[in-house]
This record gives C-alpha cells, structure tokens and sequence, in this order.
C-alpha cells in the first residue's frame, strides 16, 4: 500500500495504517485487497474494485443492522458514508475476520449450517427502498453471450503464428466448441422461458461460491465481497449448493442435508438451477480462455488460466455441470 492510499484511509475512515500486508483473493482484476494493522491495534481488510456495483454494501450493511451473524458490516466514512473514492475506485474497509478461506477440505457440518443460515438470512431480508436500487436479474445474459460470441470468433481464428498458451486455449476451446454453443443455445432457451414466468426476487449475494466464504472456530463463517449483490430468485445463489456443488467444492464434497438444516426447508426450481449453471458456466469459461490468450499477462497467469480452463471443460467441471442439469430436464438432446 503506498503512502497516498494510507493518506486516504486516514483522512476518510480516521484509521491510521502502520502496517499492510497485499492478499491473494478471487479473480476481479480490478480489485486489490490489503490486510491493514492500524495504530490502535485493530485489523482491517482495506479493497480498492473497480467492477461489481456499491449496492453490496448497503446490503452487508442493512443484513449487520438486522443482526444476520455471517456478514461483516463495512465502516462508515468520517461523514457516514459506506465507501470512499481513490484513484477512481470504489475505497472500502472492513473488520479483517479470519485467515481461513473455505474449502470442502475445511467445511465441517457446523460450516455448512452456517453457510445455509446465512443465505437464507439474506433471502428474508425485506427489499426495502434502500435495496430497490440492487441490479436485478432479468434472464437475459446478454452480456455473457456477446463475450462467449467473440471469443469463439477470437479463438477459431488463432493460427501456428499465435503463441504457444493461445495455441493451447484455442485447441480446448475448438475441442469443446460444438458443447459449448449447445450449451449457449439451450441458455438462451431457458432465458427466454424463464421471462415469461417471473418469480420472486430476493436479495442475493450473487456469488456465494466456498472461496467467498471464511472460517472461524465453533463452525463460525463470514460471506465476504458482495459486489455482485442483485435482486433475483433465489436459485442464483442456491445453484452454488443444490445445483453446481460439486464444481465449487472440490471433488464434489458437498453437506448438502446441513446446508439445508441451515437454509430451512426449500424445493428449488430445477430449470432456474440449470439457467444458472450454465450462465456461470459460458462466463468462466469465456473469461478465463481470455485469460489464457491475453499475451499481456504473465506466464504463471495464463498458466494457471489454462489449469482452470482445463477443469471447467473436465468430467467433473462446471461445463459438465451444466450439460448433466439440462440433460436430467431433457433440454439437451433436441
């Protein structure tokens, strides 16, 4: 952390920064996070993101009020603001809570609870004016599907004079191509269904997977960095658990019956799973073969581009996810 971001936490949060350590976190390009010790001996998680929206903290922030345990609320600006502006980023600050990221490994019976309370803790909220202003789900993905579009066009295009990585992430994405724009096809299908028989929009975190999730003792856990929050039906968060599990925890190790002694009694609906599985499954891939092709990157990041890439496309990754849930609907084979 320079000098002027400290200046800046001092002047906005009143937080005189004497040490801070930089944090490995999450794939947003444009966030960058900071572990922070302040002169008072407290510690703090300092993030400077440029992407997502700033509804997130008003929704940690009302979820805190409420009492939701599980949800850090952000401090408050000296003129009670929930953020500040550095360099033309969004400048936040909360209590830094545990150095235990999740992971199926780690997830005891008490974690998995836990994890179901709080998302259901965030569904019951009520959309108050002060969260009608959350991005809401409209089924539409139109954004995912122009980058899925260009990428295709992007990566059928490379040839023997391209780099060795985008050589590699084009032969992936061409082995995989009639998959994907199946995939793509049948998304598109579900999308328009889906607009035609609303439901109800809860408030969601938008991207609960186990590496937005931190542990504590006593089956303690805290659901961090709500910059996707939005207003949508419950199966974009669900789909994380009861529909994608076995993509976002490692081989599969999901507690599905304590996250549903957590969460409460539920009966999703398998198409919305399946709609949002596969969006989630069209905008990591696309984004990540990206990646993997952007020469400007380093060669340890388009590595490991690559890795994830090749586990999105495996037996057990989330494009085999998605193809599985819209095969159990029938929606894949015609």
């Amino acid at each position: 952390m320079d000098d002027r971001l400290a200046a800046r936490v001092a002047e906005a949060f009143g937080l005189t920064v004497v040490a801070a350590v930089p944090v490995e976190f999450g794939a947003d390009p444009a966030a960058v996070l900071w572990r922070v010790s302040t002169r008072d001996g407290h510690e703090y998680a300092v993030k400077l993101s440029g992407g997502g929206t700033p509804a997130g903290l008003v929704v940690t922030a009302r979820l805190a009020r409420r009492g939701v345990p599980g949800v850090p609320a952000p401090l408050t600006t000296r003129d009670g603001r929930l953020s500040a502006v550095h360099d033309g980023r969004r400048l936040t600050v909360v209590p830094w809570l545990s150095d235990e990221r999740a992971d199926a490994d780690g997830m005891r019976p008490a974690h998995w609870r836990r994890y179901g309370a709080v998302l259901a803790a965030a569904h019951a909220v009520p959309v108050t004016d002060e969260l009608a202003g959350l991005p809401r789900e409209d089924h539409t993905h139109a954004a995912t599907a122009a980058a899925v579009r260009e990428t295709d066009r992007r990566l059928r295009a490379v040839d023997d004079s391209a780099d060795r990585w985008t050589r590699e992430v084009a032969a992936h994405w061409l082995a995989a191509g009639t998959d994907v724009a199946r995939l793509l096809d049948r998304v598109d299908r579900l999308g328009a269904e889906l607009r035609l028989r609303p439901a109800e929009l809860v408030v969601c975190h938008g991207d609960p997977h186990l590496g937005n999730l931190l542990l504590g003792p006593g089956g303690q856990v805290w659901l961090i960095d709500w910059d996707d929050a939005v207003l949508a039906p419950r199966e974009r968060d669900l789909m994380f658990v009861l529909g994608g599990g076995p993509a976002f925890a490692s081989e599969g190790r999901v507690d599905e019956a304590a996250f549903r002694a957590g969460y409460g009694p539920v009966q999703p609906d398998p198409v919305r799973l399946a709609y949002h599985l596969g969006v989630r499954a069209l905008d990591d891939l696309w984004s990540w073969s990206a990646d993997v092709a952007d020469a400007g990157r380093s060669e340890a990041d388009r590595v490991r581009a690559l890795r994830i890439v090749d586990g999105l496309l495996s037996p057990l990754g989330l494009v085999s996810l998605a193809r599985g849930a819209l095969r159990d609907l029938g929606r894949w084979d015609h």
